[in-house]
C-alpha cells in the first residue's frame, strides 16, 4: 500500500495583539487531527514560515490525545518544522492549516503560505484548515485572478465564538474576511463541532472540529486512492 502524507502547516507567531496575548497553534488542533491520521497509516510532516520549534496554546492535560501527542515522535519532529519556502507541497497529498491565534498573525499574510495554498490547489491537492487556519487562504487568487474561495463552501471560527474570545486581540475577523473574499461561509453553535467538505477544500469550524477534519483528510485520501 503506497503511504499517503499531509503537511501540516504550523503558525511561528507567539504573541499576538496590542496586549501582547501569548499564542501559537491551538494544541488540540495538531493533536487530535494527527491522532485520527495516525490510526489511518497517514503519514505526518511538519513546516513553518520560518522553521523551527513552532509555540503553542491550549494545552490540556486532561485530554488523551494531548498527552500521547506530547510525548510522540511527532512532536519531536515538529520541533524541527521544515522552513515553507524550502517545501514543494507537491510532495504531499495534502496540506493542513491548525488554527490558534498565532495564524492571524503570520499565516494571514506570509507569502510562502499563499504560494503554497496555490501550488497544493493547482496540483490537485486536498487542502484543509481548522478554526483560524483557513485565514491561509485569504490573498489566494487563482490564475484568473478569482479569489480561491470564492463560492466555495467553509467554515472558520465564527464571529459568535470570536466575540467572547479574542476579539480584543485580532486583527480582524476571520468569519468576515472570508465572507468579503467571497465565500459560502456556513458555522454552528458556537465551540460545537462542524466541518465543510467542498471537493477538495475541507475546513472546520473551531478546536471542537479538529479531528472531524482529520476524518474528511482520510475519507478524501482513501478516495483518491
Amino acid at each position: 500500500m503506497t503511504v499517503k502524507y499531509v503537511l501540516f502547516i504550523l503558525t511561528n507567531a507567539a504573541e499576538i495583539g496590542p496586549n501582547k496575548r501569548p499564542t501559537g497553534y491551538f494544541y488540540p488542533e495538531v493533536a487530535h487531527p494527527i491522532e485520527v491520521l495516525d490510526d489511518a497509516g497517514i503519514a505526518v510532516e511538519f513546516a513553518s514560515p520560518k522553521g523551527g520549534n513552532p509555540p503553542f496554546d491550549g494545552y490540556d492535560e486532561q485530554d488523551a490525545a494531548q498527552r500521547a501527542f506530547s510525548k510522540s515522535d511527532a512532536i519531536r519532529r515538529m520541533a524541527h518544522s521544515r522552513v515553507l519556502s524550502e517545501v514543494d507541497v507537491l510532495d504531499y497529498d495534502a496540506i493542513f492549516f491548525p488554527g490558534g491565534l498565532g495564524p492571524m498573525v503570520d499565516i494571514a499574510s506570509d507569502p510562502d503560505v499563499k504560494h503554497a495554498v496555490l501550488r497544493a490547489w493547482n496540483g490537485g491537492k486536498i487542502v484543509s484548515a481548522v478554526c483560524h487556519g483557513p485565514v491561509a487562504f485569504l490573498g489566494v487568487n487563482l490564475d484568473d485572478g478569482t479569489p480561491l474561495i470564492k463560492g466555495r463552501h467553509l467554515t472558520s471560527f465564527s464571529n459568535a465564538e470570536e466575540e467572547g474570545y479574542a476579539k480584543a486581540d485580532v486583527p480582524f475577523m476571520l468569519e468576515e474576511a472570508l465572507r468579503a473574499s467571497g465565500a459560502e461561509y456556513a458555522s454552528t453553535e458556537p465551540w460545537q463541532s462542524k466541518v465543510v467538505v467542498d471537493g477538495r477544500l475541507i475546513t472546520g469550524q473551531n478546536p471542537a472540529s479538529a479531528g472531524g477534519v482529520g476524518e474528511a483528510i482520510v475519507a478524501a485520501l482513501q478516495k483518491s486512492k
